[in-house]
């Protein structure tokens, strides 16, 4: 079948499905952030911390500033208001005593396990659909659009972040 020069591509159909499933993900951290009764950038910044324990990369301040995108301050302000809540801990935890490290207190990790376990089961249910194969490939792909992702932020980046 010809395709004419108005209809998407399966590689533009593929990327707006990709750009959709971004909005998805947004649109979950919204509402987590209600759900949790956080600001939006106190839950992102909750979920960084979370996912980066979990991958055992725990984050420092600087490193959630920049996850974030916002100033030292103002990233400074928003840890003591969320230690202060108990939804983040920070530890010294590393062979130098400097390095800050940021947790999730308990209650947190609890109230997260109970918003998106029930999310992760239904992702899990639709990736075993598929052979293994098949989603290492994806893998894959998925790894190389963040990389290329990755390039153009870098390109696009302010001068004053070079």
């Amino acid at each position: 079948m010809e395709q004419t020069k108005d209809e998407p591509t399966v590689q533009d159909r593929l990327l707006d499905q990709l750009r959709i499933y971004g909005a998805d993900y947004a649109d979950l951290r919204r509402l987590f952030a209600r759900w949790l009764d956080l600001h939006a950038t106190d839950a992102a910044a909750l979920i960084e911390v979370a996912n980066c324990e979990h991958a055992g990369e725990p984050l420092t301040p600087a490193r959630l500033s920049e996850r974030i995108q916002l100033s030292p301050n103002a990233t400074s302000a928003l840890l003591n208001r969320m230690e202060q809540a108990g939804h983040i801990l920070r530890t010294r935890e590393r062979t130098d005593r400097r390095t800050v490290t940021l947790r999730a207190g308990e209650q947190a990790r609890l109230l997260a396990a109970e918003f998106f376990t029930p999310v992760a089961q239904r992702l899990q249910a639709v990736i075993n659909a598929y052979p293994p194969e098949t989603i290492e490939q994806f893998q894959h792909f998925l790894n190389d659009l963040h990389q290329a992702m990755q390039a153009s932020l870098a390109e696009a980046a302010p001068r004053t972040e070079r």
